[in-house]
């Protein structure tokens, strides 16, 4: 339904940027290899909302669990590719039977084929290998090496393809995604020469090559697809041919986190002996779970009274009051109409001491009713935000200025649903 009124803390997802990201993938795609399917990464968000949106563009659905391979096929997603070391047996079976993509990650999911008696299915293998070796210091992994797949180092994974061979399966496709801490374009080269490698080396011949996902998306002087796509074309076609091979990239960040910001409202102000603190209704955990990064894309709303242009408050006042909850407008207020603050160090709303977010320096001075909007919020966080003090926010999306609300903010009702207690007294 659509709204006048944002209720923060809360999630934006810009449509039109979202469309934008999408296309561009696309077009990069068709531009540098005829054959190619996007499976969207679930576990990155898995917003329904987001989800019909790759659905509607066309995307498989990338699943690495039962509850997401269940999800996928509520939806109505008629296409799946099902990675992941921690797959049910009985989700893997049926995904073989429908004609998934199923990509194998350990020696157990090769004893289910072997007994589940299937002859016939899009069997893959992910490839585990030194990646490391390759991009010294890109990997996140580093020198202690992935974990996911069979080893070609070890002979693990000429084992497993002489098991397919022996149980009278054919291999489908490689599988190569491998994260990294730099998403550099090396990295996609080092996969697709792993893929050349191993067609040469085993006389492969497989319908498919996964290179993954970890891309980077709508950032300024940083790779962009059109960038990461012609580097995989440019490897790729020394062994395989664009309109026989198809190519299988499985972006999740890149699409969804560039369009998704997180609003928050200051509540409070406080100065102690060691300067001003900045509270604010949301929390590090919303746009942060791990609590990794070290700083932030933002931007400040500074609101009055007379000043509700971009939003207008809703549940706890008017803007420019010490509302308890709420969104305020658009940043309108006059910087020199504020004090100018050495520090004011911005926190979220839990009981936690390591719930800051970040410290503003030589800034206007916060008041309540000031939102602080954060980018580039939309990847790892929804999914990782924690119940904890408070329910999950609600989420909006942007089209042409107008606001719909596609999840509503947890309520105790949906806390406890499916609980099963009873009062003692």
């Amino acid at each position: 339904m659509k709204i006048e009124k944002l209720s923060t803390p809360c999630y934006v997802i810009h449509k039109n940027i979202l469309q934008q990201g999408i296309a561009l993938l696309k077009c990069a795609l068709e531009t540098n290899w005829n054959r190619h399917i996007v499976g969207y990464s679930f576990k990155t968000n898995a917003l329904p909302w987001a989800l019909m949106q790759m659905k509607a563009a066309g995307f498989y659905a990338e699943v690495v669990s039962e509850d997401e391979y269940d999800l996928a096929r509520y939806l109505g997603f008629s296409h799946v590719i099902y990675n992941g070391p921690v797959k049910s047996r009985a989700s893997f079976v049926d995904a073989l039977q429908r004609g998934h993509i199923v990509n194998l990650d350990a020696e157990r999911e090769l004893d289910w084929l072997e007994e589940s008696g299937l002859k016939e299915g899009k069997v893959g293998l992910r490839v585990n290998f030194d990646l490391e070796a390759l991009c010294p210091g890109e990997t996140s992994s580093g020198e202690e090496g992935g974990r996911f797949g069979f080893s070609y180092e070890t002979g693990a994974l000429q084992r497993a393809m002489q098991r397919l061979d022996q149980a009278g399966i054919r291999l489908s496709g490689l599988h190569l995604h491998a994260s990294s801490k730099t998403r550099s374009i090396n990295i996609y080269r080092a996969l697709a020469r792993m893929a050349v490698r191993l067609k040469q080396e085993y006389d492969l011949h497989p319908d498919y090559i996964d290179i993954g996902g970890g891309y980077f998306g709508g950032m300024e002087n940083k790779p962009a697809f059109p960038d990461y796509m012609q580097a995989v074309r440019e490897e790729l076609l020394a062994a395989y041919s664009p309109e026989e091979t198809t190519l299988i990239v499985e972006p999740g960040t890149s699409l969804i986190t560039p369009p998704i910001e997180y609003l928050a409202t200051v509540v409070d102000c406080k100065d102690t002996h060691a300067g001003r603190f900045v509270v604010t209704n949301g929390s590090r955990s919303d746009v942060d779970p791990l609590h990794g990064k070290q700083s932030y894309f933002h931007d400040i709303r500074y609101g009055r009274a007379d000043d509700n242009e971009r939003y207008i408050i809703a549940g706890g006042g008017t803007p420019g009051e010490e509302a308890a909850e709420g969104a305020v407008g658009r940043q309108g207020i006059a910087s020199a109409e504020r004090k100018i603050l050495a520090q004011q160090i911005i926190c979220g709303y839990t009981c936690m001491e390591n719930d800051r977010l970040f410290v503003l320096h030589d800034q206007p001075q916060l008041s309540p009713g000031d939102v602080i909007a954060f980018q580039k919020s939309g990847g790892y966080t929804m999914c990782l935000t924690p119940l904890f003090i408070r329910y999950f926010p609600p989420v909006y999306v942007e089209e042409d200025g107008e606001y719909t609300c596609v999840r509503e903010r947890w309520s105790t009702e949906e806390y406890v649903r499916k609980n099963r207690f009873r009062d003692p007294f």
